[in-house]
């Protein structure tokens, strides 16, 4: 793939993900219909549904031969093509719905299974995080790069929780607990895509979730990479997009964080004594 390809993929991608978030502020404050599908807390609103649209009606005018993969329209397109666009129209609905900051328009590329483009847009804090393979990563046109931290005990992480969190074990309470301990602090934003930009630009050092969809994270993947980052599985394999697990950091503490997260005890086995561990 050329970088001329490349940056047109990039400019279609940025032109989608601000078509999303125009749609998401004039719903802005202003939802009449919320819905929850599936697990509890996992909504969907009419921003949702226009975001969506918007973004579809970009890119399929752009590229109709490609393959797309939408949070709320599923499979859409060429899906034998290499191409495959991931798109979370409202990435952080619960956020949306509530008026906390914290959602984002995510159009994300996969080019023979492997994130190449990324475009995520915050439209409430008027923020465009944009990368694609070999070119970079950018806020607001301006480039970006992760942090220097390079210890646990001076560094800030990010989590999340999955709608499955009341039905399973595997629910991220046990790690919570963990980086609580070795870390400055962990915050939760619930915007996947919006997280992995906060590693990106280094306004925190690293991020775990599981649960998560192709959607969530393509676009973010990206533009960490592209930032200086690195991405892998919890216990720092390869990662697979199919598994639902990230492990997303500055690459400085990368090692650590995933031997915390193998390492992490039980709830019921808690010990509070954690300074062999620091």
């Amino acid at each position: 793939m050329s970088i001329e390809e490349l940056e047109v993929f990039l400019d279609i991608a940025t032109e989608a993900a601000l078509a999303g978030g125009a749609e998401l502020m004039s719903y802005w404050g202003n939802l009449q219909d919320i819905q929850e599908k599936g697990s509890p807390g996992n909504l969907v609103t009419e921003a949702d549904k226009a975001a969506e649209k918007a973004i579809l009606k970009v890119l399929q005018r752009h590229l109709p031969d490609h393959g797309i993969l939408s949070e709320e329209a599923g499979k859409l397109g060429n899906l034998t093509s290499r191409y495959l666009w991931a798109i979370d129209p409202l990435d952080g609905t619960t956020n949306f719905a509530h008026q906390y900051p914290f959602s984002a328009s995510s159009v994300g590329l996969l080019i023979d299974g492997v994130p190449q483009v990324g475009v995520v847009f915050n439209p409430i804090l008027d923020e465009l995080f944009r990368a694609a393979q070999g070119l970079g990563a950018t806020r607001n046109r301006k480039p970006i790069f992760v942090s220097e931290t390079t210890t646990l005990q001076k560094s800030l992480l990010i989590t999340g929780f999955a709608y499955d969190r009341r039905e399973t074990r595997d629910n991220n309470y046990k790690e919570f607990c963990q980086m609580c301990y070795l870390t400055q602090g962990v915050r939760r934003s619930g915007c996947a895509s919006v997280d992995l930009c906060s590693i990106a630009c280094g306004r925190a050092d690293g991020y775990w979730e599981r649960g998560l969809s192709p959607w969530d994270v393509v676009a973010g993947i990206v533009i960490l990479e592209e930032a200086g980052g690195k991405v892998t599985a919890y216990n720092n394999s390869s990662f697979d997009i199919k598994s639902g697990k990230i492990l997303a950091t500055n690459g400085k503490i990368h090692d650590l964080i995933s031997k915390a997260l193998i390492e992490t005890p039980s709830l019921a086995h808690w010990d509070t004594d954690v300074s062999a561990l620091l």
